[in-house]
């Protein structure tokens, strides 16, 4: 399941979390809201992020 997860601390930042997403569509999919919180001051990327990517990486190697 693709989520979404928003989380306000009491000093008003912001964590935008997604899960069930692969590769750079975690960002496609949380880009609006992104937008509309402001100006990202960290990110990091998850292991589902990495794999997808060097599973593309591999692919293109092989060829």
């Amino acid at each position: 399941m693709k989520t979404i997860e928003i989380i306000v601390s009491p000093k008003g930042e912001t964590t935008v979390t997604t899960k069930g997403y692969t590769g750079s569509s975690c960002k496609e999919a949380s880009k609006f809201i992104e937008q509309a919180l402001g100006q990202r001051t960290e990110e990091r990327l998850t292991a589902e992020f990495h794999q997808q990517h060097q599973a593309h990486q591999e692919a293109q190697q092989r060829q």
